[in-house]
């Protein structure tokens, strides 16, 4: 299993970064006028929601909310709003551009209506979709999805041209005065108060790309070909250039309104036009625009529940009879259960094809963020831009079974002047300024001191440039083995060599007062870091140190100072000499082998013994040994990393991996003592729910063939430490159980809020509801079974005599949990229940775990 280095906590830390840091303008924003303000009821003076709110003779609008207000930015070569709500008359108000208004509108009710209707009361009749046109229109858009999308056409290719930046917003004065940039105030933008990210506000990050892709239907397959890309540099000692933007580019993800989800920071937000989106969302037809051709209607949609994983906006459909949307208007309830989000907008304009069906012309996401309303944090947008558009060419198969492609004269070797002469649009003031205003920021020295100080708490690290020191968290720790025990260890980064990087760390247990220590040495292929996807590289590594049977830890350091609070007894541990040889070859479609060798002697410490039965008499044996010859295999199709030069951390998504491994044991090969074979096999999915959340299935199964003694059986993964642990059964005890053939099942189910959010008061907390199941089936052979052969390794008994150690029956294992996440945007609490084997010796019943995790 893979440990938790500096690839995973730099993952987080770039979540923190984030939170804590950033933020980029709202480029533009100064040139349109804000008006915001509140529409009631002339009579009643009650507040009215769903107004539309637009600009004539054009299809820029808004309308409000359910509290009557709104806000809505106008281009300045426009000078008038209407607003419009059924059953009363239009009103018009007039603007000055440039200038913030704020607007405080009564509507009266149309005198010709008031002849039809009788009031009956102060609230508005009850929402419902039978019978209303809206419904019966948004599902017309429904039906007619599938050939409005691209994908509809046999080959689709274009251009595509993408633009992100990120600034520091929402700056106080007092920060930006501040003595250490009293010679810097050039970094500074002031923009209008109303805009996104504030008055003052910091421009750091600014990243460009400009691809040509292709798309076939049968059989489906897309096509990128990079032609040049452009992004501001960080000094690589304190951030990682290329993680930066893969997280970002995660971030902010493509917005695909005909999907029946839409991914945006790492969820996925039910489409107003998904096939079960009536359900979940309220549409109002507030608009018509006559005057387009063909003519439009404006639908305004809001969800039913604030607090869902839902978009509120407007579409704009086509009457043609394609039902197409022409442009649509996305944001966020300020109450939706997305976390540090204040505000997130998006547009989408389309344009027309020659056969009047419509294709995604541009595209804009921006998204302010905080950890409070008002403080400091980050602003970013990323616009998309589509050009060239067309249909229906068909290319040879060898360009759509390529892999990804960089355009041989890509942007990197062609200079600035290529995407000044190619991008669709041209660059701000202030764009053009931030790639040489980050250069001069990071001269400052307090700037740099921040970042290794952010790069040090974060990522465990401390670089010196050709070597980093850590990881933090491991270097002290306490078991009852080694009893207080301090680590120091490093690695050598790209500084050193490109080709060769060395890893290594030294331990001391002042208690059994011996040494422990680890070195290994990696040649990379690609003469390039070895995290690089695609792999390939020889490692050599030998290891001295003590381990707990059955604790297989993911992305963790069995030494972190925080696992060394354990329940129960835990005494039971392993010295472990590991000497190791792996190969790894990664292919470009995600297929990789491991070739590998490993010689393991382990030898029992603390209340841990092997102990057999030779001539009727008890015999303690000091140590095992083993050589093994292995053969791993895995799968991941579509697979994408968080990917730097000293880290590589797997990016969740709907696609499965697979695994197996098949090790070989072969008795008198460097001094091994058994012949044996070890296969096992895995596979994992993320199953995504739509407004359920999502789920997380994992299957394993594994078998030893030959006769071994119980520490070569499959020692399933147990947990005594408090935390919550995803892959582990977490009221198992260290060596409780093991099996020569055995399957698995984990389901972790997130429902992201689902159920919280509709609960009174309980919903303002933005908690989020978990699940899961843990089943294990598995047994031993009579072979393996030590009752059966004395001369195997003895199953564990306790002080007592009493057994600790057992073989699963035809029941299996389960344990079943439901927890509380999001808890301070921080933690997990999940309540763990095991549900069998209740009778063996020492085993809770009930557990409370935690688990710590930011997330969007």
């Amino acid at each position: 299993m893979r440990r938790w280095d500096n690839r995973h906590l730099a993952a987080a830390g770039l979540r923190w970064l984030l939170l804590l840091l950033l933020a980029v303008p709202a480029v533009g924003l100064a040139q349109n006028t804000t008006i915001r303000g509140v529409v009631t009821d002339a009579k009643t003076r009650e507040k009215l929601p769903f107004v539309s709110v637009s600009v004539p003779q054009s299809t820029i609008g808004t309308n409000t909310d359910d509290q009557g207000q709104f806000t809505l930015q106008v281009p300045a070569q426009y000078t008038t709003i209407v607003f419009t709500y059924l059953g009363y008359s239009p009103v018009t108000k007039t603007i000055t551009p440039g200038q913030a208004l704020t607007l405080n509108v009564q509507l009266a009710t149309s005198a010709a209506l008031l002849n039809e209707v009788v009031v009956r009361g102060s609230k508005p009749p009850r929402y419902k979709n039978k019978d209303n046109p809206a419904v019966t229109l948004i599902r017309h858009v429904i039906e007619n999805k599938a050939q409005n999308r691209p994908e509809s056409y046999p080959y689709v290719e274009y251009d595509k041209y993408e633009k992100m930046s990120f600034s520091f917003s929402n700056l106080s004065d007092k920060f930006k005065n501040r003595k250490i940039f009293r010679n810097y105030q050039f970094l500074f933008k002031t923009q209008d108060s109303t805009a996104a990210g504030g008055v003052n506000i910091l421009p750091i990050y600014l990243e460009e790309k400009l691809f040509h892709e292709y798309y076939r239907k049968d059989p489906a397959k897309r096509q990128t070909v990079v032609l040049g890309n452009k992004q501001v540099e960080f000094d690589k000692h304190f951030i990682d250039n290329e993680g930066l933007s893969t997280y970002f580019n995660r971030m902010y993800q493509d917005i695909d309104i005909y999907a029946n989800n839409i991914s945006l920071l790492g969820n996925q937000l039910l489409s107003p036009i998904a096939n079960s989106a009536p359900s979940f969302y309220q549409y109002y037809i507030s608009d018509t625009l006559k005057q387009h051709v063909p003519q439009l209607i404006e639908l305004s949609f809001f969800p039913r529940n604030k607090g869902d994983m839902l978009f509120a906006g407007k579409l704009y459909v086509t009457l043609d009879g394609n039902y197409a949307v022409q442009q649509a208007n996305l944001s966020v309830d300020k109450r939706i259960n997305l976390n540090f989000v204040k505000s997130l907008n998006a547009s989408l304009e389309f344009a027309e094809n020659p056969d009047k069906r419509y294709h995604l012309s541009k595209s804009f996401l921006g998204i302010d963020f905080g950890i409070t309303e008002k403080g400091s944090g980050f602003y970013g947008e990323r616009t998309v831009s589509f050009s060239k558009y067309l249909l229906n060419k068909a290319q040879p198969d060898s360009l759509y079974n390529a892999p990804l492609r960089v355009a041989t004269d890509s942007s990197a070797s062609r200079g600035a002047a290529f995407l000044q002469q190619n991008r669709p649009d041209s660059l701000s003031l202030v764009e053009k300024a931030i790639y040489r205003n980050v250069d001069t920021l990071q001269t400052i020295k307090s700037f740099q001191r921040s970042l290794t100080l952010f790069t040090f708490l974060f990522s465990g690290y401390k670089s010196f440039g050709p070597f980093e020191v850590g990881p933090s968290n491991t270097f002290y720790s306490f078991n009852p083995v080694e009893g207080f025990r301090l680590r120091v260890g490093g690695r050598t980064t790209p500084d050193f060599s490109k080709r060769i990087f060395f890893e290594t760390y030294t331990a001391y247990g002042f208690k059994d007062e011996k040494w422990k220590y680890f070195l290994s040495s990696t040649y990379s292929f690609n003469n390039t870091s070895i995290y690089k996807f695609p792999q390939r590289l020889l490692r050599a590594s030998f290891q001295r140190d003590t381990r707990i049977p059955g604790q297989d830890l993911q992305f963790v350091q069995e030494d972190n100072f925080l696992l060394s609070f354990k329940r129960g007894v835990n005494d039971k541990y392993l010295y472990n000499d590991v000497y190791r040889l792996d190969y790894v070859y990664e292919f470009s479609n995600h297929f990789s082998y491991t070739l590998g060798f490993k010689k393991l002697q382990q030898s029992p410490a603390g209340g841990l013994y092997f102990r057999n039965v030779v001539n009727d008499q008890p015999n303690n044996v000091t140590s095992l040994t083993t050589s093994e010859l292995i053969l791993g295999l895995r799968w991941a199709p579509n697979e994408a990393f968080y990917q730097g030069k000293l880290y590589r951390v797997p990016i969740i998504n709907a696609y499965p991996i697979f695994s197996a491994q098949l090790a070989r044991g072969i008795k008198g090969f460097f001094n091994g003592e058994y012949n044996y074979t070890n296969v096992a096999a895995n596979a994992t999915k993320r199953f995504y729910l739509s407004q359920l959340g999502h789920a997380d299935v994992t299957l394993e199964g594994g078998y030893v063939l030959g006769q071994v003694p119980f520490p070569l059986l499959d020692v399933h993964r147990a947990n005594q430490s408090y935390s919550y642990q995803l892959n582990s059964y977490n009221l198992m005890n260290f060596l409780e159980f093991s099996s020569d053939h055995y399957a698995s099942l984990f389901i972790d189910q997130n429902f992201n809020g689902f159920f919280f959010n509709k609960l009174p008061l309980i919903k303002h907390l933005k908690l989020r509801e978990t699940a899961s199941l843990k089943l294990l089936y598995g047994g031993v052979r009579d072979e393996n079974n030590p009752a059966n052969h004395p001369e195997l390794y003895q199953f564990l008994r306790d002080a007592q005599g009493q057994p600790i150690s057992f073989i699963l029956g035809t029941q299996p294992y389960a344990e079943a949990s439901v927890g509380v996440a999001n808890i301070f945007k921080l933690f997990r609490l999940d309540i763990v229940k095991r549900l069998t084997y209740l009778d063996n010796p020492n085993v809770a019943q009930w557990g409370l775990r935690g688990r710590f995790k930011v997330d969007f």
